[in-house]
């Protein structure tokens, strides 16, 4: 049977402290914790022993681990937990002593909070998070609810299966990733497939076949049915090539090569169809990046919607903004309410479709990327910002953001340390679970 996602919720103490104080406590964060993961798994009443604890870690195999120090409980207590489950991530919640009034300590629960993370540390070798405060404080539910949805995307990766169709051009080997670094780092298992395969296996369907792809996509564009009737078909093969190879492989997310081979070899390009892939769930990233890929799936993940893929192409130091842009591929959901997903022709090869627009403005944007360090080992690029009101920069798609930090800082700093070209836009705030995320991998995180 298929494992669901498992949070568990440890609540840890000795009796000798105040325990209608720890009730209390122990009642508000059950309810907390079910507002936030319905099915987390909470002890029947607090676990006042090393005893207690150990018979309730039988019965769970969590996926996250939520650790709280309802009193002061000694390192025997976070020994046992590690001891099990050393790998699971793992939020320590230490709760804010209730009462202070000259009078009796109820809870002692921040001096647990050091015992318990003293032994955390000898144990785990990635970084675990902490927050501390009582369970109706606004930053308790923030972090308890960013914490498991971090913790439900690893979960998810698992298995997850991407697939790189075709080799990076030359000198793009940034994006090219190995088999093992993807499952041993991440959990995530990689397929591989020529484009020429896809692009054999799109040129043996009819016209007919082909119908329902075209005209979905001409219900998601705007000028579709303006581009020769050639490239209009051909896309429609291509569209039905790519849908139906990622659902019979199940498929996630996909790195595919675009230039030259399908403007040389196929007369059409994939920039739409991997745009039409990004609206219906599947990362697809172009120029066969597969740690943007992978990158655009987390985004995906997170934000419960299609994400901007391209490259960072111009600074403004006076608007403090970031414009990010690519030949054609961002999904149709992104274009601009007044103008649509509209179809044009590639800049450079002036073959259609590919997309034409800017993208619409969002409150919330995150720059993200997963990155690799000089040694090998990863690293995540996370910068915050809004996109703003902003039309089409250049022929391709385009998206304009404001950064929170100094967008000149980070242009400089970024280029300084060898950041890859690709980025990913998420319309979401979502940098404080992507700096979990990459505590859970662990990656070096650089938040600008």
């Amino acid at each position: 049977m298929e494992k669901k996602f498992q949070a568990v919720y440890v609540p840890i103490g000795v009796g000798t402290f105040h325990m209608p104080s720890a009730d209390d406590q122990f009642r508000q964060s059950v309810n907390l914790l079910r507002e936030l993961c319905e099915d987390i798994v909470v002890p029947e009443d607090k676990l006042l022993s090393v005893d207690q604890l150990s018979a309730f870690l039988d019965t769970v195999n969590p996926d996250l681990i939520i650790l709280q120090n309802l009193t002061f409980a000694n390192a025997a207590y976070a020994s046992e937990v590690m001891h099990r489950f050393r790998d699971v991530p793992l939020l320590l919640w230490t709760l804010r002593e209730p009462v202070i009034d000259g009078g009796r300590l109820r809870l002692n629960a921040l001096t647990g909070a050091f015992s318990a993370a003293n032994t955390i540390k000898q144990f785990k070798k990635e970084q675990f998070e902490f927050v501390y405060g009582g369970p109706q404080e606004e930053q308790v539910r923030q972090t308890a609810q960013r914490m498991i949805r971090a913790a439900r995307v690893r979960f998810e990766m698992q298995s997850l299966k991407v697939c790189a169709i075709g080799h990076t051009p030359q000198g793009f080997g940034f994006g090219r990733a190995l088999d093992n670094d993807l499952l041993e780092v991440f959990g995530v298992r990689q397929d591989a497939i020529e484009a020429r395969e896809l692009i054999e296996k799109a040129k043996g369907y009819t016209d007919e076949e082909c119908r329902e792809y075209l005209e979905d996509a001409l219900r998601r564009t705007v000028g579709l049915d303006q581009t020769p009737e050639k490239n209009r078909l051909d896309f429609a093969r291509l569209y039905k090539a790519y849908d139906e190879f990622v659902k019979q492989n199940q498929i996630g997310a996909v790195a595919s090569r675009c230039w030259p081979d399908f403007f040389t070899s196929f007369g059409t390009p994939v920039c739409a169809v991997l745009a039409m892939l990004n609206d219906l769930g599947v990362a697809g990233a172009c120029e066969a990046d597969m740690y943007g890929a992978l990158s655009m799936w987390i985004g995906m993940k997170l934000s419960g919607r299609s994400v901007f893929f391209g490259d960072p192409v111009s600074l403004d130091e006076k608007k403090n903004t970031l414009t990010f842009w690519h030949c054609g591929t961002a999904a149709c959901s992104l274009a601009r309410i007044d103008t649509g997903a509209c179809i044009g022709e590639h800049c450079n090869r002036h073959i259609g479709p590919t997309m034409e627009f800017g993208c619409e403005a969002s409150d919330h944007a995150v720059v993200f990327r997963i990155g690799r360090n000089p040694d090998g080992t990863f690293r995540f690029f996370i910068a915050s910002g809004k996109a703003i009101d902003a039309p089409k920069q250049f022929f391709g798609t385009s998206t304009v953001l404001e950064m929170t930090g100094n967008a000149e800082h980070i242009i400089h700093q970024s280029v300084l340390e060898g950041w890859e070209p690709h980025y990913v836009i998420v319309y979401e705030d979502v940098a404080d679970e992507l700096e979990m995320l990459a505590h859970m991998f662990r990656a070096d995180v650089r938040r600008y």
